[in-house]
């Protein structure tokens, strides 16, 4: 069994759903050596999330952002952690209710996805930084 683990970051991306698939096999080369296996995909961040979704139509990134924002919506009269400004409790419930990780099976060098399946940063701060994500891919 091989282990590889490896500290990604990516660039600071607007508020919204991102499609980050490709810049995930651009930096893991390794992938193609694993037959049979598991990534797992980890951000460390407490205003943004990591989620598999729709990977054609941008129509539905737009609509994630949308439904959420009105889901959980900003200037609550009931948050209390406001010192960072009016999107950040916000985001800190949305990365919790999309969550910090994902897994995905690999398959003969491949990340065994759905044909219309792709990775998101869901970013929900308007002004995120660039994010870190930790990627472990164990297999043979």
């Amino acid at each position: 069994m091989n282990w590889i683990q490896k500290e990604i970051q990516l660039k600071s991306k607007p508020r919204g759903f991102h499609l980050i698939t490709d810049e995930i096999y651009n930096e893991l080369s390794e992938i193609n050596s694993i037959n049979i296996g598991m990534m797992n995909i980890f951000i460390k961040h407490t205003s943004a999330s990591i989620t598999i979704n729709e990977n054609a139509d941008s129509t539905v990134r737009k609509d994630f952002e949308s439904h959420f924002n009105k889901m959980v919506p900003e200037n609550q009269s009931y948050y209390r952690h406001t010192m960072e400004g009016k999107d950040d409790m916000p985001a800190h419930l949305k990365a919790s209710i999309l969550g910090s990780s994902i897994q995905i099976p690999i398959t003969n060098g491949n990340l065994n996805m759905g044909a219309w399946q792709g990775i998101y940063l869901c970013e929900h701060r308007n002004y995120g930084s660039s994010r870190k994500i930790i990627i472990t891919i164990y297999g043979q």
